[in-house]
């Protein structure tokens, strides 16, 4: 199924976004589309919206801490031709690559359910469903991986989440693991910059060959 701005499938999330809505008429408050290219070779899959980014901006990773070291780390790497996301509508363009969430509505403390991330894992299976074969997914984080697992059918525990892990995944699709890049994982040094680097370089260096 393809992105549905109106969406309504979680009852909790919606009731959420009009809360939030009503506190902030400025802000975005819908399920937030993927970000990039449309038939990239590269899929960067985090977690959900954020409040004060992607849920604000419509973007993800957009105007919120975990979007620094992201695409500083796209630019770096060659992915984007800015490496800051400061709007919706800045002239930041991504460079075969593109990035979703798991769940495309801001869930209460950033943590959606069970079944609020296996309603949304059908959009999330359209969009992988539509790569090329020998594409790139970068999972940022264990519910991000455990989502891509439920969209291709795959038992988990034949996949297991480990930084930097790399996985062999059907049609020829390659998936490399990360610790997501939260505020609380950069700031706690569970994933330094190095750490982050050193996952794209891989992807990057794979992706030449």
């Amino acid at each position: 199924m393809k992105y549905d701005p109106t969406c309504k499938d979680c009852e909790r999330l919606s009731s959420f976004l009009t809360q939030v809505k009503n506190k902030n008429p400025e802000y975005f408050c819908k399920p937030v589309p993927s970000f990039g290219e449309k038939n990239p070779t590269f899929l960067i899959v985090g977690l959900a919206p954020g409040m004060h980014g992607a849920n604000r901006t419509g973007r993800p990773f957009t105007g919120d801490h975990a979007g620094i070291l992201l695409y500083k780390t796209l630019y770096k790497f060659g992915f984007s031709n800015l490496e800051t996301s400061k709007s919706a509508d800045d002239n930041l363009i991504l460079k075969n690559c593109s990035i979703t969430n798991a769940v495309k509505c801001l869930p209460p403390d950033n943590k959606p359910n069970h079944e609020e991330i296996n309603n949304c894992n059908k959009f999330l299976q359209s969009e992988i469903s539509e790569l090329k074969k020998g594409s790139f997914l970068l999972a940022l984080g264990l519910i991000a991986h455990n989502a891509i697992m439920t969209s291709l059918n795959l038992t988990k525990k034949d996949y297991k989440f480990s930084h930097g892990k790399r996985h062999n995944l059907p049609n020829n699709l390659v998936m490399y693991d990360s610790y997501h890049c939260s505020r609380y994982n950069t700031q706690t040094k569970r994933l330094t910059e190095k750490m982050f680097h050193e996952v794209f370089l891989s992807i990057k260096t794979e992706m030449e060959r």
